[in-house]
């Protein structure tokens, strides 16, 4: 039987990503619901590295497999680094992400380019069947647009503007945005842990 990775997660758009990525490990690579795993995780970790552990632990128990789980968001330094670590719950879970990304852009008005600044933060954390948990990180330093732009990402990308490549990473293809974006950096270098262990 192939080896299997659960990825503890629910968003089609990051499991698109994952696959690509982790794509030349020999392993199976499913989500929580094709692993038939459901519960409830209570991210109460102060750091994106904390909620990444926790979730990964959690699912860990329920399954003899691999657990994978990210924590990542977006840090806008105008706004305190807001929404941070509540990047996905920020005005609401349920929200649309045009709403949130117009939120923001609204509470930047008349802030000029060079106080726009914002990264992308991702920790992966993978928990092992034999108890060890590993984490890694990937950060993207960009600014926060005026207006939304673009369709290939997801969530805060379009309003994410990169200006090495003058554009916003929802305006990316889908392999450049994963060789440069803070989840595609995290991954890589989880990999390279995983194949480390022989995984």
């Amino acid at each position: 039987m192939r080896r299997q990775i659960v990825f503890a997660t629910g968003n089609e758009g990051k499991m698109r990503e994952i696959r690509k990525i982790l794509g030349d490990l020999d392993v199976e690579i499913c989500s929580m619901k094709e692993a038939g795993i459901q519960i409830d995780i209570i991210e109460d970790g102060s750091t994106f590295e904390e909620n990444a552990v926790i979730k990964a632990k959690a699912v860990a128990a329920k399954t003899e497999a691999v657990v994978l789980a990210d924590d990542s968001g977006l840090e806008i330094d105008y706004l305190n680094k807001e929404p941070g670590i509540y990047s996905a719950r920020y005005m609401g879970e349920d929200t649309p992400y045009a709403v949130k990304n117009q939120n923001l852009i609204d509470r930047l008005a008349g802030v000029p380019d060079e106080n726009r600044t914002a990264r992308f933060v991702c920790a992966i954390a993978a928990a092992l069947p034999n108890g060890e948990v590993i984490t890694t990180h990937g950060v993207i330093e960009g600014r926060i647009g005026y207006e939304e732009k673009g369709s290939n990402g997801f969530g805060y990308d379009p309003i994410f503007y990169v200006p090495e490549y003058g554009c916003s990473t929802a305006e990316l293809s889908e392999e450049e945005k994963n060789r440069i974006s803070h989840r595609g950096k995290a991954l890589e270098a989880m990999k390279l842990e995983l194949k480390k262990r022989m995984i």
